[in-house]
């Protein structure tokens, strides 16, 4: 552990070097509130651009960076790192070493006009952007932590390497039950804390609590629960349903009623004893749980638009419109499938945009959400 916490120092110390006294360091939250009167002011081009989180290319910008005009022209509401570009099949895509992670994060917070949230998935094991490799501390999977009773110290040391770096979102914890421990994508990658419910609420609690005491926002996922599946909804649609219990929606429950939830991600797979026909991701069934059975009132964001359990059955525009409807708040956009394009803000945008002018899509259904989004950010607000 002690090594740990070395990696963790010099890391630390290469940000600050880098960038100067950076706007989410342990002793700077900067909390702002939301100013409503600002809020309701909004235009429907900045409430379109709040619901977009979106992956790029590049471990630095410049002005002719396509991020820089969907961040200042789009309004984009977020940005999520990768460490692998999957269309070339490349490393380093936005990460490449502690310095320049922190420098990329401090430039695009820079240019946003308001705080940006800038995410990453470091669950731990597999699922790590920030590799070893880069001199980032090796996090082990969720099972292994689990196991060593070390969820704690394992989570509040990801959140401290974030706050370091800038980052203020992390796509953890995984909340899925370990009902298929054969499941290729969850449990076969240790990615579960616990095949018991209850175990995994309290472990989950844990990774928010440490979340919540660095200033870095959480997300829950994949509800209501891949743990039972048996495919990968990367590769393809997978349904699930006869392995499938409520018990896989106590962590959700459990955690909403404390109140230490800011962000749920959807799962793009079919429930069958919940929504026979619709993956959950575009269902509104699913957000009606969330929201009037369980009164949880934080952003819902889809799981990666762009993975093929999605793109095999729907059309871009399709998903899009479908996600919105069902209630979604925020769309994740990786740009990181089988292709990339540095034109898929604007693109998205103007769906949007016409689904609007149609009659399609709710112009104030966009502004809630996109005011929801705007009060989790006031967690992580940046300095004025």
């Amino acid at each position: 552990m002690r090594k740990h916490f070395l990696l963790l120092s010099a890391a630390i110390a290469l940000s600050v070097s880098a960038c100067g006294q950076l706007p989410f360091e342990k002793d700077n939250p900067a909390m702002i509130p939301v100013n409503v009167d600002a809020v309701n002011q909004k235009s429907l081009q900045e409430n379109i651009g709040e619901l977009l989180m979106v992956g790029f290319r590049g471990t630095e910008i410049d002005k002719n960076s396509h991020i820089v005009r969907d961040i200042k022209q789009y309004h984009i509401g977020g940005v999520i790192l990768f460490e692998y570009d999957a269309p070339t099949g490349k490393h380093k895509r936005n990460i490449s070493s502690s310095k320049q992670v922190a420098k990329l994060c401090s430039d695009l917070q820079g240019i946003s006009p308001e705080t940006l949230l800038i995410g990453i998935d470091q669950e731990g094991g597999n699922v790590s952007r920030l590799k070893s490799a880069y001199g980032f501390p090796k996090i082990p999977t969720a099972e292994q932590m689990a196991e060593s009773d070390s969820v704690t110290f394992y989570a509040r040391l990801t959140d401290e390497t974030l706050q370091g770096l800038g980052i203020n979102l992390n796509f953890a914890p995984c909340a899925d039950v370990n009902v298929n421990p054969k499941c290729s994508v969850i449990g076969a990658l240790g990615r579960s804390f616990s095949s018991n419910p209850e175990e995994v609420t309290e472990y989950v609690r844990q990774w928010l609590l440490a979340g919540k005491e660095f200033h870095i926002l959480g997300c829950m996922k994949h509800f209501p629960g891949h743990g039972s599946a048996d495919g990968d909804t990367h590769q393809g649609l997978v349904r699930i349903g006869k392995n499938w219990s409520r018990e896989e929606l106590v962590p959700y429950r459990m955690m909403i009623e404390e109140g230490l939830v800011p962000m749920i991600m959807t799962a793009h797979v079919i429930n069958t004893e919940i929504d026979p026909e619709t993956p959950a991701s575009l269902s509104p069934i699913y957000v009606e749980m969330l929201r009037n059975e369980m009164h949880f009132q934080g952003v819902i964001i889809t799981d990666d638009i762009a993975m093929g359990a999605i793109t095999s059955q729907y059309s871009y525009p399709e998903a899009i419109r479908m996600a919105l409807e069902a209630g979604a708040d925020m769309l994740c956009i990786s740009n990181n499938g089988n292709s990339y394009d540095a034109d898929i803000v604007p693109k998205t945008f103007q769906i949007i945009e016409d689904l609007v002018k149609q009659g399609k899509l709710d112009e104030k259904k966009i502004a809630e959400s996109a005011n929801r989004i705007r009060k989790m950010k006031s967690m992580v607000a940046k300095s004025k």
